[in-house]
């Protein structure tokens, strides 16, 4: 997966402000519909966040230290625990390609 940074693209002023600001992370996944309004963002970007699609996300420039940010808004983070289902969906996006990472170190 290549990911090209993209600084302007909604989605990554959305999770730099939402890791900041209680108020907007406590029950994101519930109010994730109106938030994407509320920033403006693609209706592809709108279809990866729905799918919680990190491969997609990162195609589209969302910053590659926000990509497992994306799973955490939507799953919570159950103490970043890797059983969390916040990493089970990120594991499942990423699939083979982090084995093959793995397998090289």
């Amino acid at each position: 997966m290549a990911n090209e940074y993209d600084p302007d693209l909604p989605s990554n002023r959305l999770i730099f402000e939402i890791r900041r600001d209680p108020a907007l992370y406590t029950g994101f996944a519930d109010r994730m519909e109106d938030v994407m309004e509320q920033y403006g963002l693609s209706d592809a970007e709108r279809a990866a966040w729905r799918a919680v699609d990190v491969v997609t996300l990162g195609e589209m420039g969302v910053h590659s230290y926000f990509l497992p940010q994306v799973t955490r808004l939507v799953h919570g983070s159950a103490d970043n625990d890797s059983k969390s289902d916040a990493a089970q969906a990120y594991r499942k996006s990423f699939g083979d390609q982090i084995v093959e990472h793995r397998k090289r170190w």
